[in-house]
């Protein structure tokens, strides 16, 4: 059973997990500026789209998905916690590569990972909670909603609160680490993922087959339905591109740290999020190469 099969991680690859997301959050911060917040304090409506997006439609698109498939209580908890994480830490790279609204896209990481802290844990419990077989699983892992928004915080917001006050004070030093640093930290997750998937081989393998598909459409369903709300809202085809990737770029980083620490390697939820993890950057650079063939209005 799935919902029994456990991913082996030891305390001390959490500890290098979470110190590798911080990096990564902290590259992404160096390129903020306190400008790139108050710009969308006069014209806030696609900032409040994408974060409707974000954090609304993508639950919903998610619980919707779950109540069809009906898949075992691990994979649910898993699609639903990967849902309700904030943008992943590759939408700027990727929205820029696609021509899309690059500075839209960096306000919607920022405010969506400072939103995180409460909306997280909140969506996880709530959507959890509606399908039987992964409300269960929430009662027995009885996880605390303080202790997830606490590391939530201390991974993402304390790396983005140095990262801006650098970047203020030294913008000649984070000029010169931010492209080096990016690549840097993605590629060490990248590759973190890639041996802790080596080390439970033979887990990822058994599930690996049911969970790939569920993914690509959990993963189209974000982008799809990002792109559709964007369209409906009236946003320009520049911040329509930015809304769809951020929309289907998830934290999947940051779902497998809370999986390994507060559901104990449940088999089912980190195969999701480490599936995750590796097919949102193929969908999203496939994506942007095709939006690039045009350029977006504005």
């Amino acid at each position: 059973m799935m919902d029994d099969a456990v991913v082996s991680f030891s305390a001390g690859s959490l500890t290098f997990l979470n110190c590798i997301l911080a990096v990564v959050m902290f590259s992404i911060a160096i390129d903020l500026k306190p400008s790139d917040f108050r710009a969308f304090t006069k014209a806030p409506k696609p900032l409040i789209i994408g974060l409707m997006s974000q954090f609304l439609l993508l639950p919903v698109l998610t619980y919707l998905l779950v109540i069809v498939v009906q898949p075992q209580a691990s994979v649910a908890l898993g699609l639903i916690l990967v849902a309700a994480c904030p943008g992943g830490n590759i939408s700027n790279f990727i929205t820029h590569r696609a021509g899309g609204n690059t500075a839209l896209s960096v306000s919607m990481t920022a405010f969506s990972t400072v939103g995180a802290i409460l909306l997280t844990p909140a969506n996880i419990a709530f959507w959890g909670s509606l399908y039987p077989p992964s409300a269960s699983l929430l009662r027995s892992t009885q996880i605390d909603p303080v202790n997830i928004a606490i590391t939530v915080g201390l991974m993402l917001i304390l790396p983005l609160i140095l990262g801006l006050t650098l970047n203020r004070k030294h913008p000649a030093l984070t000029a010169r680490l931010r492209k080096p640093l990016q690549w840097i930290s993605m590629a060490i997750f990248v590759g973190f993922i890639v041996i802790a998937l080596a080390a439970n081989w033979s887990i990822f393998l058994a599930f690996a087959g049911g969970i790939a598909g569920l993914v690509i459409v959990h993963n189209a369903l974000g982008l799809g339905g990002g792109y559709a709300l964007a369209t409906l809202a009236g946003l320009s085809p520049f911040d329509r591109r930015a809304v769809t990737i951020e929309t289907g770029i998830q934290n999947s980083g940051l779902g497998l740290v809370l999986i390994f620490g507060f559901f104990g390697g449940l088999g089912g939820m980190a195969i999701v999020a480490a599936f995750w993890g590796i097919w949102h950057a193929i969908s999203g650079l496939l994506l942007a190469q095709l939006m690039s063939r045009t350029q977006a209005g504005r």
